[in-house]
């Protein structure tokens, strides 16, 4: 009997952090929206004025007999630059933020160590400052941010060029 579990992952724009994780094995279900603030239920216009403290995040269900959270963990961080604290790429402020959001303590040890081995492998010569936090109540965003790289291919291409994400990944991962 298969079990699903929750995995949130903060990684700036919402819109480029679900194509990624779609469609794989075990992968049940992708949610944009909003953690780690303190505003009850936020919209998508509150959250842009970066004064409610929650971040775009995705929320991932998945079957970790199938998918793993390591590989989970493998996947996110080459979709991110875990060193910039002002957001990520041409989206600025602190709802642009990287955090990792733990459900359970085997992902938040598992989350750490993966944090340690990129900090140790030399990746980067800037400080690592993507946080891990326990996870929060998460809100779900409007249905237009839902899968929105499939409703709306043409903006998400345009979207992931001229933020400078594909070039960054293509830069210092690939």
């Amino acid at each position: 009997m298969s079990t699903k579990q929750l995995a949130t992952f903060a990684g700036g724009c919402f819109w480029c952090m679900v194509k990624p994780f779609d469609e794989l094995p075990g992968i049940h279900g992708i949610v944009s929206g909003y953690t780690g603030g303190e505003v009850q239920n936020p919209s998508y216009e509150q959250i842009k004025t970066g004064d409610t403290g929650h971040r775009e995040s995705v929320q991932i269900t998945y079957d970790p007999a199938l998918f793993s959270y390591q590989q989970l963990l493998d996947l996110y961080w080459p979709q991110i630059d875990p060193t910039d604290d002002g957001g990520q790429f041409i989206d600025r402020g602190s709802q642009y933020r990287t955090a990792i959001f733990y459900h359970t303590e085997e992902q938040k040890e598992l989350a750490e160590k993966s944090l340690k081995v990129l900090e140790e492998s030399g990746r980067f010569k800037d400080p690592i400052v993507t946080e891990i936090l326990p996870a929060s109540e998460f809100y779900e965003a409007e249905e237009r941010h839902q899968d929105f790289y499939k409703k709306n291919p043409e903006a998400y291409k345009e979207e992931r060029e001229t933020s400078g994400r594909d070039t960054f990944i293509d830069k210092n991962w690939k």
